[in-house]
C-alpha cells in the first residue's frame, strides 16, 4: 500500500465549489481531476473531459505483470454529478473513457450528451447507453453542444491511426468556451501538422501530457505520450498561452515526476507560462493577452 496524494477539494465540498465558481466571462473555471480528467465551467456550461474517478483499471490488472497502482485518490465519484452538461472522451482507453466513471455521470446528469470519437460508438452502446445521449465526433467536423464548439482533431497514440469508414480512433479537442480557446490532447505525441493545427485557431490553454513513453512501458503493451521536452517544445512552435501537464500521479507504473517537468520548462523556455495543477483545485483562464 501507498499513501494517496490527497485532493485539495473534494466530495461535496469540490461539487459546490463548481456550482458556485463564476468564471466570468472571457473565462474558464478549470478543475483538475488527476490522470488526464479535468473539469471545464464557462457561462454557457459544465464539462468534463477523460473522467477517471474509479478503480476500475487498478481491479482489472491487480494480479497480472501491469498491477495498476493508484497514487492520487479520486475528488469524486461519478454517481455524485448531477450538473455536467458536456461529457468527453478522447479515445478508447479506461482512464480516459471509463466504463465506471462516465455511465455513472450520465445516469446522474440527465442533461448532458456524450461526446466521442465515432469509432467507439459500439464499444459505448455495449455498456448500455442510449443513441440519443451520443454525439459521435469526426476530425474536423466542428461539433456545437450546448453553445460551445467542439473541434475534434486528430491524436497520435503512438501512430496516427485511421479506420475506414469511421475514422480517428484517438483524438484531442480544440473547445471553444467562454471566449477562451483550449485544447485537450488527450494521449498523444507529436505529429507533422500538428503545431499547425494549434497555431492556426490560436489556442490559450493546452492541457497535454508529460508521462514520456520507453521499452519497459511498450513491453507490456501500454503506448506512450509526449515526452517533458516534446510538450513544451510543442507549445513553444504553437505559440500556446498556458501549458497544463497531465497524465502523472495516477498510476505507480506511468507517471513522471512534475516537478522535474516545471524544472525544465522554467529553464528552456523561461517565456512560456506554465499552470501545474493540484487535484481538486481550482484554476481560472482568460484568454492570452
Amino acid at each position: 500500500m501507498i499513501d494517496l496524494i490527497q485532493p485539495v477539494r473534494s466530495g461535496c465540498g469540490l461539487l459546490d465549489e463548481i456550482e458556485a465558481t463564476d468564471p466570468g466571462c472571457p473565462g474558464v473555471a478549470c478543475w483538475w481531476l488527476g490522470q488526464s480528467g479535468f473539469v471545464l465551467k464557462s457561462y454557457e456550461a459544465i464539462v468534463y473531459i477523460d473522467p477517471y474517478l474509479s478503480e476500475h483499471l487498478t481491479l482489472k490488472y491487480a494480479d497480472t505483470g501491469k498491477p495498476h497502482i493508484r497514487m492520487t485518490e479520486a475528488p469524486i465519484q461519478g454517481e455524485a454529478i448531477t450538473h455536467a452538461d458536456i461529457v468527453i472522451s478522447t479515445h478508447k482507453h479506461s482512464d480516459h473513457m471509463d466504463p465506471v466513471t462516465v455511465p455513472s455521470i450520465l445516469a446522474s446528469s440527465e442533461q448532458a450528451v456524450y461526446v466521442l470519437p465515432r469509432a467507439h460508438r459500439e464499444h459505448v452502446l455495449a455498456w448500455g447507453l442510449r443513441e440519443e445521449r451520443l454525439v459521435l465526433a469526426d476530425v474536423d467536423q466542428p461539433l456545437t453542444v450546448h453553445g460551445i464548439e467542439i473541434i475534434p482533431q486528430p491524436a497520435a497514440h503512438e501512430a496516427l491511426d485511421f479506420i475506414p469508414g469511421v475514422g480517428y480512433p484517438h483524438m484531442g479537442f480544440i473547445i471553444h468556451m467562454g471566449g477562451v480557446t483550449l485544447y485537450h490532447s488527450g494521449d498523444g505525441i507529436p505529429y507533422p501538422g500538428l503545431a499547425g493545427r494549434l497555431r492556426a485557431q490560436p489556442v490559450d490553454v493546452a492541457f497535454l501530457p508529460i508521462n514520456g513513453r520507453n521499452a519497459a512501458r511498450h513491453a507490456h503493451g501500454t503506448p506512450g505520450n509526449f515526452t517533458i521536452e516534446e510538450t513544451m517544445c510543442i507549445a513553444e512552435l504553437a505559440d500556446v498561452g498556458i501549458v497544463v501537464p497531465h497524465h502523472y500521479d495516477m498510476f505507480t507504473f506511468n507517471t513522471v515526476d512534475v516537478k522535474k517537468f516545471e524544472v525544465w520548462a522554467k529553464e528552456a523556455y523561461p517565456h512560456r507560462q506554465i499552470q501545474i495543477c493540484q487535484v481538486g483545485g481550482e484554476q481560472i483562464f482568460k484568454p492570452k493577452a
